[in-house]
C-alpha cells in the first residue's frame, strides 16, 4: 500500500549475533530456579537435573563417538565445539614417572553455563561423566572455568593403562609362607 511521500518505510530486524550483544539475565534466571530446586527438592534433585541434561548432549554425541574408531577425545572436541565450547585434544603431559602413552586432554575454551555452574558444580560432574561414558575410559576433571580456570581441562585415561589397572592384581604364591 502506498504510504505517500518521504523516504521509504524501513524494517530492521536485529539477529542472533546482535542480540548476543545485549545483556541477558538467562544465567540469573537459571540460577535463581536451580536455587529454587534445591531449596524444595534438595541437592540430589539439582544433580538428577543435571544428569538429565547432559544425557541429551551425550545421546546427540553418542553417534559420532561410534564412528571414531580411533581420535575419539578428538571426536569429541570436535562435537563440543559445533556446540560452542571451542574445544581441543592433545596428548596429556606425563609427570610423576615412566608412565606409557599417558593418555590425552580435552580443553573447552569456553563454557556456556561457566556462571551457573560456579555455585552448581553439579552440571560439570554431570557432564565429567558422560565424557568417561562417550570415550569408554575413566576421566578425571582437572580444571574448570566454573572455578575460576581459564579453561576447563579434563584428564582421559589412556585406555591401555586401563587394561594394565583391571588386569594387574595381586596374586599369592603357591608355597608361600605367609606373612
Amino acid at each position: 500500500r502506498s504510504r505517500g511521500r518521504g523516504r521509504p518505510a524501513k524494517l530492521f530486524v536485529i539477529t542472533d549475533a546482535g542480540r548476543s550483544a545485549f545483556e541477558h539475565a538467562y544465567d540469573d534466571l537459571a540460577t535463581s530456579a536451580l536455587r529454587f530446586l534445591a531449596e524444595v527438592a534438595g541437592p540430589e534433585a539439582v544433580a538428577e537435573f543435571a544428569r538429565r541434561q547432559v544425557a541429551d548432549l551425550e545421546h546427540r554425541y553418542r553417534p559420532a563417538m561410534e564412528a571414531a574408531d580411533t581420535g575419539k577425545v578428538n571426536a569429541l572436541a570436535e562435537a563440543l565445539s559445533a556446540d560452542g565450547y571451542a574445544a581441543s585434544a592433545s596428548s596429556a603431559p606425563v609427570t610423576g614417572g615412566p608412565v606409557p602413552g599417558g593418555g590425552e586432554q580435552l580443553c573447552q575454551h569456553h563454557c556456556p553455563v561457566a556462571h551457573v555452574a560456579a555455585e552448581f558444580p553439579q552440571l560439570c560432574e554431570a557432564e565429567t561423566e558422560a565424557f568417561a561414558r562417550l570415550l569408554g575410559t575413566p576421566v578425571q576433571r582437572l580444571a574448570t572455568i566454573a572455578h575460576g580456570d581459564g579453561i576447563c581441562t579434563t584428564h582421559v585415561t589412556a585406555p591401555a593403562l586401563v587394561h594394565i589397572r583391571t588386569t594387574t592384581t595381586p596374586t599369592s604364591q603357591p608355597g608361600g609362607t605367609g606373612a
